[in-house]
């Protein structure tokens, strides 16, 4: 049969973008659907606006250290609609470049909802296109628990588009979003509470970044509330929140912004058209080949949940594509050593094992750890704290995994990734000359483990 096109995604983010580019670019006839945005969620309502609002929170630092250095400032102010309508505009002109990068690389783009039909047919704007294979990469949505009021509450998709900076924020959730937002809206003078219902926020991040973190958010004088959860929020006349606590507490916030997971976004997308199955978790269930049980529907990114990353899935859908239409160079994607980054004031970089995902794999651990006050901060009142950490084997005297809680852990931890996939050891990190003076020497300085 003669199919429309050799490749149908369904989904303009970052991996069906990548997916979509390079088939084409090996020869396929390919089409790509989206219904909101060109770049998804990482470049209109994740990582790049985040990131942003993240370098603008961290002026209030640099304003206050710069007296140190011998600057003095006239009094500073922020102007949240500034900032929002200058991060609105980059963003505009990223959704311009992702349209570019489609179309000059030869993929139709088709803008409106589209539906699986039948295993080789989508359904947009009134037009039937087939296909031999339709990929699905549709991405991930913000959830909010269906507690009492919770109308009154906001998710990250929409704090990028408040109309002004509120005065009290109540942030819920305990993984890296909830992390990051806090500390953007504590950064920029909000008044911040950070609610957890669990016992220390980050689940599965090594023990000591928690909670270093934990202590440098305190020190900032942000609220951190744990083994915390909201029973109700109420809507006051003055327009302000009465948030009720499950232990009977009462808070009150201008706004609540939940931050408690994503759950893949499968609305009225037609797999019940389809042979397509969804895990216990309620994402796509795809095989090592990201292939469903429907042989010719694919799935990738967030809305398969492994790792939820950008560059993850930026891997997955070139793999997929090389795969269809260039096997000769297929790699499968590699999920180990995945190097991490948490854009909270201080930053997280992580790669490899934590000291407890080790010992749970029965390595004999070895811990190098490392906490000192930043050269930059020496000259200012901060007291902010960096903490390093490498997780090595002891018997084969391979590095396992590095952690940092500081200024730029991203970007540090990009070139440990490198060494730690290659297999590097204690021993090759202890025979690189540092470059001096930088935080980043401390990581082949450290000699003397801490724990067994």
């Amino acid at each position: 049969m003669a199919y429309d096109f050799d490749l149908y995604v369904i989904g303009a983010g970052s991996g069906g973008v990548r997916a979509a580019r390079f088939s084409a670019g090996f020869g396929a006839k390919v089409a790509v659907a989206e219904s909101r945005y060109l770049g998804g969620t990482c470049v209109n309502v994740g990582c790049v606006p985040k990131k942003l609002l993240v370098y603008g929170a961290h002026f209030a630092e640099d304003f206050e250290q710069a007296s140190g250095f011998g600057w003095t400032l006239d009094e500073a102010q922020f102007d949240w609609p500034t900032l929002i309508a200058n991060k609105d505009r980059e963003i505009n002109r990223l959704n311009g470049i992702y349209r570019n990068l489609l179309v000059n690389s030869g993929v139709t783009l088709h803008e409106g909802h589209a539906k699986i039909v039948d295993p080789h047919t989508v359904e947009i704007n009134g037009e039937r296109h087939t296909a031999k294979n339709i990929l699905i990469a549709t991405g991930g949505w913000p959830q909010i628990p269906d507690v009492p009021g919770h109308e009154h509450a906001i998710s990250s998709n929409q704090a990028f588009f408040l109309k002004e900076l509120p005065k009290r924020v109540l942030v819920v959730g305990g993984g890296y979003i909830a992390v990051e937002f806090a500390g953007i809206f504590h950064g920029l003078g909000a008044q911040t509470t950070l609610l957890y219902r669990g016992e220390l926020f980050l689940r599965g991040f090594d023990g000591s970044v928690r909670k270093h973190l934990q202590e440098e958010l305190t020190k900032r004088g942000m609220d951190l509330q744990f083994n915390a959860d909201i029973e109700r929020i109420d809507k006051q006349a003055d327009g302000s929140l009465k948030v009720t606590l499950k232990d009977g507490r009462q808070l009150e916030a201008d706004c609540v912004f939940y931050a408690t997971g994503r759950r893949p976004m499968l609305d009225n997308l037609g797999l019940e058209n389809t042979a397509v199955k969804l895990d216990k978790k309620g994402f796509v269930d795809v095989d090592e080949l990201y292939q469903t049980a429907e042989p010719s529907i694919l799935a990738l990114g967030d809305v398969i949940g492994r790792v939820q990353l950008t560059p993850v899935a930026l891997a997955e859908g070139m793999a997929i594509a090389r795969r269809l239409f260039k096997p000769e160079q297929y790699r499968p994607v590699d999920y180990k050593m995945i190097p991490t980054a948490v854009f909270s004031l201080p930053n997280i970089g992580t790669v490899g094992q934590t000291e407890e995902e080790a010992r749970e794999a029965g390595h004999e651990v070895q811990v190098y750890e490392s906490r000192f006050r930043p050269m930059k901060l020496t000259l200012t009142e901060c007291q902010e704290r960096t903490l390093m950490k490498l997780v090595v084997d002891a018997k084969t005297d391979k590095v396992l995994g590095c952690h940092m809680v500081g200024p730029d852990a991203g970007e540090i931890v990009q070139g440990l990734a490198i060494a730690l996939k290659a297999g590097a050891t204690k021993r090759h990190f202890d025979e690189t000359i540092g470059v001096h003076p930088t935080a980043a020497e401390e990581f082949v300085t450290m000699r003397t483990p801490v724990a067994g």
